[in-house]
């Protein structure tokens, strides 16, 4: 009887058994972290100097609900926040829009005038905290938002510490929360490089998401290529724009999807850290720190089942000890009812605590690159480096990322490998514990968080209420100003910036740039 042939999840061959002959042949053995092309990671002594941040993405409801998680987070050891918008507010709609009704608050926080943004930080410390925001096509008004709010409270915006997702490139090809053309929404994003280079010099401008695109039904190969792909054309476009890679490629974050599959997960972060070290200094870059291949891990959301859903805590464990075996600099952990709903404080409490569990407990990170030299581990790392860098090199043939999304390329690759995943599901040529095998009738029962209907409602109230005590005239006049820098070529964010301190709202603003660049479709 022949024996079954063992793949990844990417489709790579495992073999039986690895050996010193299949080591890469330029495997450099003397290598050291901290040192180009970083494949063992980018400091020198990795979590034994510094922890990686432990985030916890929230957002619901409304900027009160939401505050009340943040300061329960904070109390539980999270060391940075990760903020989740709803769909409106990820696309351009204030809550009384029409096209906003039955979304608002349900997958983040309904979050449209700097009002909110008051209460939503209400007593976090802005300037001590960290703060990501998962926001793209409004994520210049969101970072407006926030860089108003702590002007507000006098503090210095220098001292600023986060990130904003930014990545428009992959909402086009595996999300699909965009609202203008591709070449506006690449003048957006470098427009922010520009500013926050000399205005937020500790703040990630983007964070270049393979995530979604893994969410979407990608292979980790792809995730790695497409990723990396994106952050090619957002620098090649901020040096077109004039900008220094040097000091921009020092802002640039990339975050990631951890999977099931432990030895591949680690083999694509050390890959992807050795690619992006090689195409950032072929790009012109040679700042040690614009060379680094910095990244957040989230675990992944695709991979939670709503069958037997406390299996999800096994996955999750799993998953974290890839993203930190990988050598992650930090970490969101799913909550095990995800595949249900919005996590319950109990689910987001058990999942902050799988992080410490494997910090403090596990041994996993008291060493740098504890799977370095491992044949397996060092093997399937030139694999998937090989193999991602056909994949870019087929994109560059096309003209690089924006072309290949405008063509379908990356789409199509990615509906094709989610297509053959669930049909190996279903063959039970994978399988899914609880879904197509080890089923089980009983189940245990799992409370849901559910979000209020008359948030909505709630929401609308509170805007009306601001845009009665507003100085219509200033709103107007900055309205217009935003609209004269969008149809020349002034940096957008210091008029934004005033817009929101005047009170302007989220839809507002991205209707003024909607009635110049029209909104994009597929």
């Amino acid at each position: 009887m022949l024996e079954k042939v063992k793949k990844t999840d990417s489709g790579i061959t495992i073999q039986k058994l690895y050996t010193k002959a299949d080591l890469p042949e330029n495997l450099d053995g003397e290598q050291k972290p901290g040192e180009f092309p970083y494949t063992r990671g980018v400091q020198p002594d990795m979590y034994r100097g510094k922890l990686w941040t432990m985030r916890q993405y929230a957002g619901f409801s409304t900027a009160e609900e939401s505050n009340k998680r943040y300061h329960f987070l904070l109390s539980q050891g999270v060391m940075g926040l990760s903020v989740a918008f709803d769909l409106p507010t990820q696309i351009g709609y204030d809550p009384d829009h029409s096209l906003a009704e039955g979304e608002v608050g349900k997958v983040g926080v309904s979050i449209c005038t700097l009002a909110d943004m008051e209460i939503l930080f209400k007593d976090i410390p802005l300037d001590k905290i960290s703060t990501s925001m998962t926001i793209n096509s409004t994520s210049f008004i969101l970072l407006a938002l926030y860089v108003a709010l702590a002007k507000k409270r006098g503090i210095d915006v220098k001292q600023l510490s986060g990130t904003i997702q930014n990545d428009i490139l992959k909402e086009y090809a595996a999300r699909g929360t965009y609202i203008y053309p591709p070449k506006h929404s690449m003048r957006i994003i470098t427009d922010i490089f520009e500013w926050c280079g000399t205005n937020l010099p500790k703040w990630n401008s983007i964070s270049i998401s393979g995530y979604h695109i893994r969410e979407a039904g990608s292979t980790a190969v792809q995730e790695v290529a497409f990723t990396l792909s994106n952050g090619k054309a957002y620098v090649k476009a901020a040096q077109e724009k004039g900008l220094d890679i040097n000091v921009f490629g020092k802002r640039l974050s990339f975050f990631f999807n951890a999977h099931n599959n432990l030895f591949e997960e680690v083999a694509k972060f050390r890959a992807a850290r050795k690619m992006w070290a090689q195409i950032m200094k072929d790009l012109g870059a040679t700042d040690e720190k614009a060379l680094m291949l910095r990244f957040h891990t989230q675990t992944g959301g695709a991979t939670l089942t709503a069958q037997q859903p406390l299996n999800n805590i096994t996955r999750v464990t799993v998953q974290t000890l890839a993203a930190v075996l990988g050598g992650t600099q930090s970490l969101h952990t799913n909550g095990f009812d995800e595949a249900l709903g919005l996590p319950t404080q109990q689910a987001a409490s058990i999942a902050l605590r799988t992080q410490q569990i494997v910090a403090f407990e596990s041994g996993v990170a008291d060493t740098v690159d504890p799977l370095a030299g491992s044949y397996f581990i060092e093997n399937l790392t030139s694999q998937i480096e090989k193999d991602a860098l056909s994949l870019i090199n087929t994109i560059d043939d096309m003209g690089g990322s924006v072309t290949a999304i405008e063509n379908g390329f990356m789409q199509n690759k990615i509906a094709d490998s989610a297509y053959a995943y669930q049909k190996n599901i279903e063959s039970k040529e994978k399988i899914i514990v609880g879904v197509n095998e080890f089923i089980s009738e009983s189940g245990t029962p799992i409370p849901i968080l559910k979000i209020d209907e008359k948030i909505r409602q709630e929401q609308i109230d509170k805007l009306k209420l601001i845009k009665e005590n507003r100085d219509d005239n200033k709103v107007a006049a900055c309205l217009a100003e935003i609209k004269k820098a969008a149809m020349g070529s002034d940096n957008l964010m210091p008029f934004v910036i005033e817009a929101v301190e005047q009170s302007c709202t989220l839809g507002e603003i991205a209707d003024v740039l909607r009635s110049i660049y029209g909104e994009y479709q597929a």
